[in-house]
């Protein structure tokens, strides 16, 4: 016999059909066991009776997670959860799941949800919980929708490699790692690569992999090790027109997670756009004043995207034109005011979710930029080469997604919206 999804029972009222799922709840009474059978597609009520010996025997040894098969007939049930009741026949016991759960599936409603630290040392347990579901659901939708944009629009996926030699970014906040009789690094982005594939005449490229920052923060929005989403296009006349496609891509993937039936507002086109000086100037007359000159604290950016949405409606707000002391040697720069780089960043519902820029791709300018930052050019020789033998004008960016997901959801940590978080101190599970 075929197994069917619970969600279809409904579908087969009167029929015999065979269901696989955990147990969620256990109802014990005396001449019947109720028994609450949860799959992928959602749960139902199932029903053992004294007369069927076996299959009740079996019902009231079970646990609570135990994993088990029912045969049976589907019956309409009106007070029922789901209108439709299970009457059992047949009992096979999967696997049995040990008496005590460590942490909870279903949460008592009046005692919270178990702290976060056990929750996440139990991960695969805790991701039993039917409201979890919808957070790789969204991950989902939301890759697909990107997914499609990139393949009706002639872009290339890459594969790129997370050990490197030099570390991608300033130095800092790198792994280190042995790696035979040298030293590499794991890849803060895969930055160096695209831009490879840029000077290899590949001119627009999608990557998605991972991403490692060794920086010792304990935030909600922080971890080790991240999944990053990078995009690097060819022959644009500046930053904007990184901005223009980053909007069209995020439609995209928002536009899938409304065709797939999640609850979400599709953002309207353009985004609103800030220059760094402008959002510290509306910050100051808000009367939010922050510590650092070349950057946004938590705080700002919160505070910016409330002003953002109160003036603007919007959700969305591109924080550009950054000084130079808080980006990277590659930004390009303006020409008529070389201390501001062609750069951005994305912030959505109060969090920074992307990085972007126009790089510099002339080879030269490239070599200054990196001696002004102080950046050894021996170590930095592969990546300048790519610049040496004539390189498109390019921009892109870097996604974080689990934050995106994370504010989609309202989920208050960015280590919920993710499979397995990694962060200073886990590398359990």
């Amino acid at each position: 016999m075929d197994r069917t999804y619970i969600k279809d029972l409904k579908e087969n009222i009167g029929k015999k059909v065979k269901i696989n799922g955990f147990v969620q709840a256990i109802r014990d009474q005396g001449g019947m066991v109720f028994l609450i059978v949860r799959d992928q597609s959602g749960f139902d009520q199932t029903i053992v009776k004294k007369d069927t010996e076996g299959a009740f025997n079996i019902a009231k040894d079970l646990t609570l997670e135990s994993v088990i098969e029912i045969i049976g007939t589907v019956e309409k049930v009106e007070q029922a959860p789901n209108g439709v009741e299970l009457k059992i026949e047949e009992i096979k016991v999967l696997s049995k799941a040990v008496p005590e759960l460590p942490i909870p599936v279903i949460e008592e409603k009046s005692g919270g949800e178990t702290d976060v630290t056990k929750r996440l040392d139990y991960r695969w347990i805790d991701l039993r919980k039917p409201e979890k579901k919808k957070i790789f659901e969204v991950w989902t939708e939301l890759e697909k929708g990107f997914r499609n944009y990139f393949y009706e629009n002639g872009y290339t996926q890459l594969y790129t490699p997370s050990f490197m030699k030099t570390a991608s970014e300033t130095g800092a906040d790198v792994f280190e790692v042995k790696y035979f009789e040298e030293k590499a690094y794991l890849a803060q982005s895969p930055q160096f690569y695209k831009q490879m594939a840029i000077a290899s005449g590949i001119e627009k490229v999608f990557i998605m992999g991972p991403v490692f920052r060794a920086e010792p923060s304990f935030t909600t929005r922080h971890m080790t090790e991240f999944t990053g989403w990078d995009i690097e296009i060819s022959y644009i006349d500046s930053h904007e027109d990184v901005m223009d496609e980053l909007e069209r891509i995020i439609v995209s993937g928002f536009e899938q997670l409304k065709k797939s039936g999640i609850e979400v507002e599709v953002p309207s086109t353009p985004f609103p756009r800030i220059t760094m000086e402008e959002a510290k100037e509306k910050l100051e007359n808000a009367g939010i004043k922050g510590k650092r000159e070349y950057d946004l604290s938590a705080e700002e950016e919160i505070a910016l995207s409330e002003l953002i949405k109160k003036d603007k409606g919007h959700d969305f707000v591109f924080l550009t034109d950054w000084p130079i002391g808080g980006r990277p040697f590659y930004h390009m720069r303006y020409e008529d005011n070389p201390k501001l780089t062609k750069s951005f960043d994305l912030l959505y519902k109060g969090l920074e979710i992307v990085t972007g820029a126009q790089r510099e791709h002339r080879y030269d300018v490239l070599v200054s930029q990196a001696k002004e930052a102080g950046m050894d050019l021996k170590s930095l020789e592969d990546y300048l080469n790519f610049f040496k033998y004539g390189c498109p004008p390019h921009g892109g960016v870097g996604m974080g997604p689990a934050r995106l997901i994370m504010k989609i959801l309202d989920i208050s940590s960015v280590k919920d919206a993710t499979f397995l978080p990694r962060d200073v101190k886990r590398l359990t599970p």
